[in-house]
């Protein structure tokens, strides 16, 4: 089973944003801190789960559990539903990506339990401000 921890982080509303990943199982463990464009808090993080499950499906086609401390991104994927019509092609993408798993599942943890991918989406953020 791999996991995958994702956050993003925005300097703003809209403003400088990063993602955040953290990948480990079956022999891996993977850190990925990417500066974004300037979006918001909500958008960012459907960006770190996106860029987070297309870099999982590199590794495994197996059983793949997602952590995301934003429930907006949580409930969306569970619900395969939406409103916001920016995220609703983030969300197409991510339900195609999660369907090529053998089992897919996501998480809500709180924020303490997601400091890894935590730090690297902050530190995205100040990719982005030098």
């Amino acid at each position: 089973m791999i996991e995958l921890y994702v956050d993003g982080a925005s300097a703003g509303n809209p403003g400088k944003s990063g993602i955040g990943i953290f990948i480990k199982g079956e022999g891996h463990q993977v850190k990925i801190s990417e500066p974004i464009g300037p979006t918001n808090n909500h958008t960012a993080e459907f960006q770190a789960l996106l860029r987070g499950l297309e870099e999982v499906a590199k590794l495994t086609k197996g059983i793949v559990s997602a952590r995301s401390d934003s429930q907006i991104v949580v409930m969306a994927v569970e619900k395969e539903f939406v409103k916001n019509e920016l995220h609703k092609e983030y969300l197409a993408q991510i339900l195609e990506i999660t369907k090529t798993f053998e089992f897919f599942f996501i998480k809500w943890i709180p924020d303490a339990e997601n400091r890894a991918a935590d730090a690297l989406a902050r530190e995205a953020i100040h990719k982005n401000l030098h």
